[in-house]
Parts: structure tokens; C-alpha cells; sequence
């Protein structure tokens, strides 16, 4: 019996993969059987319903002052590393005036945590940036935080929704240690929907392949049993990866642009481009909204907001 046909018993039985059996599945060179454990995986919780949410993004150090033509977003996020609490505030109150209904995340856990200084200094800027129209958190780098499950309790007190752990940088040394790291800080916590499980910032150096990202969805969704959805990002990995993924373990797909430059005609839309590419991976699209909601009862209203 081979090392992968043992995962796949231990997977069979619902047992919790172990440390060894991450190496055994990152090791094998057959990523058609990791895919197809994957997958199976992925199909039990949640058949093919496979999400997605688009995103308009603004500047932290250059807030949008108008929404830009043919936008539809389900999410306003706030990028950009903010200076001080000031501008995070700042930046809130500017996006959550344009966003209306949809909800308006922001920010890494880590940049509030360096801002606060203390875990009850975090909590107050909880508090003022809920107040000020941030609904969640934009990310939990679980790679970055010394004391991740402290900085998660802190911001939720404060009234934040944390709900997406993500991964800034990886080398190959430490692919299962951050999988693991994602699992552990679920069972401190709980409450996370997703896990992002590829690198935000890629290293020109040691740059990532895409037989590689593809195990590393296969190998977060087989041991993340706890965790509902494991993401990719559409604009970051492009949509021939995300398409992959989504055979592989991924079932929820971040990043796709909310604002349609008309260039192209509306068969080659976000919105279209997207779930066709859900559709042609024999899947069903749902688009959901910043908070892992249905997005249907928001798009009316931001349309209205945009003309």
C-alpha cells in the first residue's frame, strides 16, 4: 500500500490527517489522485456549488471619492497598509459612504495589531472602525501573527467579523506548518469560512509553480475538515489556475473584478467570464457578498447607488 492509498483510507474513515500524511500527499508526483481526494472532499460539503464574490478595492492612502461606471461589487475592501489608526478610520468612513448595503471589509489582522500595540488597544480600534463602517477584516495572515488566536478574539470583541485566513508568503519548507497553523487556529477560535492557502507575495527568486499551487489547495481541503471553504483568487493566480483549483479542492473563488471596462462587449464581462469558467468546470455559480452571504438581496441596491 502505497503512502497516498493509506491517506485515502484514513480519509474513507473520517479520520484527521496527521503532519505525516500532509508530507505523503505534498511528496507524491501523482496530482491526479491528490486532485481526485480533493475533490471528493470538496463534493461532499458542497456538491457543485462553488462561490464567488467580486470585489471593488480602494486605497487605503487614496480612498475613492465616486464609484467608477458599470460597477458591481459585492465587497468593498480596503487594500494598502495604513500608517496610523487616523487614516484606517478614515479610509472606512470613506468607503462605507459609498458602498451603501454591501459590506465593507478592510485591512490585515496583522497591520491593525501592529497599529493598536495591545490586545485591548486592538479591541478599541474594533470598535472604531465598526463604528466608522467596516463590517470584517479583510485577513488573518496565519504565516505573519506570533499570537493569532489573541489578535482574533481581540478585533471580534470589538465587533469585527473575522472570517478569511490567508497566507502572505511560503516557502516549500513550510507548506504544511501553514496548513496546520490554519487548522489550529479554527479549532481555537472557530469561525472562519475560508482559507486562502496560496501566497499573497511571490518571491521573483523561488517563484511558485502551478503543479505546486494546485497540491497546496488539494492538500489545505483534505486537512482542513473544520474550515467550510477553501479560496482562491481570481486576479492574483488568474483564471486559469482559479479553474484548476476548482477541481482540486477549492470552492470558493475571491477577487473577481467588480467594475466592467465595456471593452470587450458583455459576453466577455467579469460577471460573464466568471461563471463561465465555474460552468466549463462542470460547476455551479453562486455569487455571494464580503460576508459570505447570498449577494442577490444587495445588487439592486448598489446599482442604483452607481448610475
Amino acid at each position: 500500500m502505497s503512502a497516498l492509498d493509506a491517506v485515502a483510507g484514513r480519509l474513507a474513515r473520517g479520520e484527521t490527517l496527521s503532519p505525516e500524511d500532509a508530507q505523503a500527499i505534498l511528496a507524491t508526483h501523482d496530482v491526479v489522485a491528490v486532485g481526485m481526494l480533493a475533490d471528493e472532499a470538496r463534493r461532499q460539503r458542497h456538491g457543485a456549488r462553488t462561490t464567488f464574490v467580486r470585489v471593488f478595492e480602494t486605497h487605503v492612502e487614496a480612498p475613492a471619492a465616486s464609484l467608477p461606471a458599470r460597477l458591481s461589487a459585492g465587497e468593498f475592501r480596503i487594500v494598502g497598509t495604513p500608517g496610523n489608526a487616523a487614516a484606517a478610520l478614515a479610509a472606512a468612513r470613506a468607503a462605507a459612504a459609498l458602498a451603501g448595503p454591501v459590506p465593507v471589509t478592510g485591512y490585515s489582522l496583522t497591520d491593525l495589531a501592529r497599529l493598536a500595540g495591545s490586545y485591548p488597544l486592538l479591541t478599541e480600534l474594533a470598535e472604531q472602525l465598526r463604528a466608522a463602517g467596516l463590517r470584517a477584516v479583510a485577513g488573518v495572515p496565519v504565516d505573519e501573527l506570533p499570537e493569532p488566536a489573541a489578535a482574533v478574539d481581540a478585533v471580534r470583541r470589538g465587533g469585527l467579523a473575522v472570517l478569511r485566513m490567508t497566507v502572505q508568503a511560503m516557502t516549500d519548507d513550510r507548506r504544511t506548518a501553514i496548513v496546520l497553523a490554519a487548522r489550529d487556529l479554527q479549532d481555537a477560535v472557530g469561525g472562519f469560512r475560508a482559507f486562502a492557502p496560496l501566497p499573497r507575495t511571490i518571491s521573483p527568486e523561488l517563484p511558485t509553480t502551478g503543479y505546486d499551487d494546485v497540491k497546496q489547495v488539494a492538500l489545505a481541503r483534505l486537512l482542513l475538515r473544520t474550515i467550510d471553504s477553501i479560496q482562491v483568487d481570481w486576479d492574483l493566480y488568474g483564471p486559469k489556475l482559479a479553474q484548476v483549483a476548482l477541481t482540486m479542492g477549492a470552492d470558493d473563488v475571491d477577487g473577481v473584478a467588480a467594475v466592467d471596462p465595456g471593452a470587450l462587449g458583455t459576453r466577455r464581462s467579469p460577471i460573464e467570464e466568471i461563471t463561465g469558467n465555474i460552468r466549463a468546470a462542470a460547476l455551479d455559480a453562486v455569487e455571494r457578498d464580503g460576508l459570505f452571504e447570498p449577494r442577490a438581496q444587495v445588487t439592486d441596491s448598489l446599482r442604483a447607488t452607481s448610475r
